[in-house]
C-alpha cells in the first residue's frame, strides 16, 4: 500500500502535538509491517513553498492531484484540498470545554475546522476517551470511526547526568507547560502563596515554559530534581507533562478533570483546579509525608508503562494500512 504522510510543522521546538509528530515519524519505521508499504512524507522541507501559509491547502494539495497515495494520514493540522482516503489525528478540543479561554475567533475557527475534519475523515485517531466523547457529544461523530490510540511516554531519561551546572538545582516545585489561560497558572501561583504563607515551606517554584521555550535538555533536567510536579491544566486532550514527570520518578498533582482522570488515575493526587487551598494541601502532603512520596513514585512508574510510543505506532499503523 502507498501511504502519504502530512506534516507541517517545525519539529524543531516541540509542544504536545509536535512532540506527537515527532515521536510518530521516528517510531514508525521500527514497526514490523512497516516495510510492506511504500511511504511517502509530505514536509516543508521537500515540498517547498514561498509563503509561510496555505502550505497545505495549496501545495500538498497540488502534490497529491499528480500523486495520490492510497491513504492520507495527517498526524496534526487540517486536510488539503485534494486527497484520498483519510486518517486524522484530532488531539482535543480544549476550546470548547474552556472556551473563555479562547478568543471569539479562536474558537470559531478551531470548531469550523475540527468539525469538517472529523466529517470528512475515513477515520479519527484521538489520544484518550475523554476526547472521543468530545467529538461524539459536540460534533455527533459517528463513534464507530473514532479510535482510541494512547501517546507514548519518553521513559529512558530517569539515569540522566545533569551536564549543565546552572540546571543542577535543588527544592522546588515544578510546573511546565505553556502559559495559555486554561493552563490556569493563576491558580497554582495562589496555591504557592499558601504554602509560603500558612506552610512556611522552603521549596521555590519554578514556572519552565510558561514565559519562553525551554529545550529538551532543560526540561529532562528540571523534571529529574524537582520535590513535586504540579500541572492545574483546566482542560487536556492527553497531557504529556505530569506523565513526562513521573517517569522521571516525581510526585504529581494534577487536575481532577478531562483526559488527566483516564490517564493518570490513582497514580497522582488529582485535586480540583480552580480551588488554591486544595492544591496547596495537595503539594503539603506530597512534601511533608515521606511515604505517600514514595507510593505515588512507585504507582507513577508502573502508570507510565502504559504509554509506549511503540505501541502507539503499531497501532496507527494499523489503522491506516486496513482503512
Amino acid at each position: 500500500m502507498q501511504i502519504g504522510i502530512a506534516n507541517s510543522l517545525n519539529l524543531e521546538k516541540r509542544s504536545g502535538v509536535e512532540e506527537y509528530v515527532y515521536q510518530i515519524l521516528r517510531h514508525l519505521p521500527m514497526v514490523d509491517d512497516y516495510k510492506n508499504h511504500q511511504f511517502f512524507y509530505y514536509q516543508r522541507d521537500n515540498l517547498k513553498w514561498p509563503l509561510k501559509k496555505m502550505w497545505t491547502q495549496i501545495r500538498l494539495s497540488w502534490e497529491l492531484l499528480k500523486n495520490k497515495p492510497d491513504v492520507l494520514f495527517i498526524p496534526a493540522h487540517t486536510f488539503p484540498l485534494v486527497h484520498p482516503k483519510t486518517i486524522i489525528t484530532i488531539h482535543g478540543l480544549e476550546y470548547e470545554n474552556v472556551p473563555e479561554a479562547y478568543s471569539y475567533s479562536e474558537r470559531l475557527k478551531m470548531r469550523f475546522l475540527t468539525k469538517r475534519n472529523a466529517k470528512i475523515a475515513k477515520k479519527i485517531i484521538v489520544p484518550s476517551q475523554f476526547v472521543k466523547n468530545d467529538l461524539i457529544k459536540f460534533y455527533q461523530i459517528d463513534p464507530k470511526k473514532i479510535f482510541v490510540v494512547y501517546h507514548g511516554v519518553e521513559t529512558q531519561k530517569s539515569n540522566l547526568k545533569i551536564q549543565n551546572e546552572n540546571l543542577k538545582l535543588k527544592n522546588y516545585i515544578l510546573y511546565l507547560g505553556g502559559y495559555q489561560r486554561r493552563k490556569n497558572i493563576e491558580s497554582l501561583e495562589k496555591a504557592y502563596e499558601i504554602l509560603k504563607n500558612k506552610y512556611n515551606i522552603k521549596q521555590d517554584l519554578i514556572l519552565a515554559g510558561a514565559d519562553k521555550y525551554i529545550s529538551e535538555e532543560e526540561k529532562w533536567a528540571l523534571l529529574k530534581n524537582a520535590d513535586a510536579f504540579v500541572y492545574p491544566s483546566l482542560c487536556e486532550g492527553f497531557g504529556f507533562p505530569p506523565l513526562e514527570a513521573q517517569s522521571m520518578g516525581i510526585p504529581v498533582v494534577s487536575s481532577n478533570v478531562s483526559a488527566m482522570i483516564e490517564t493518570l488515575g490513582k497514580s497522582a493526587l488529582l485535586v480540583n483546579p480552580k480551588d488554591p487551598v486544595e492544591i496547596a494541601k495537595a503539594i503539603f502532603k506530597i512534601l511533608n509525608d515521606e511515604n505517600l512520596k514514595i507510593e505515588l513514585i512507585k504507582m507513577g512508574r508502573e502508570n507510565v508503562k502504559r504509554f509506549s510510543w511503540l505501541k502507539c505506532a503499531t497501532e496507527t499503523l494499523n489503522l491506516i494500512s486496513n482503512p
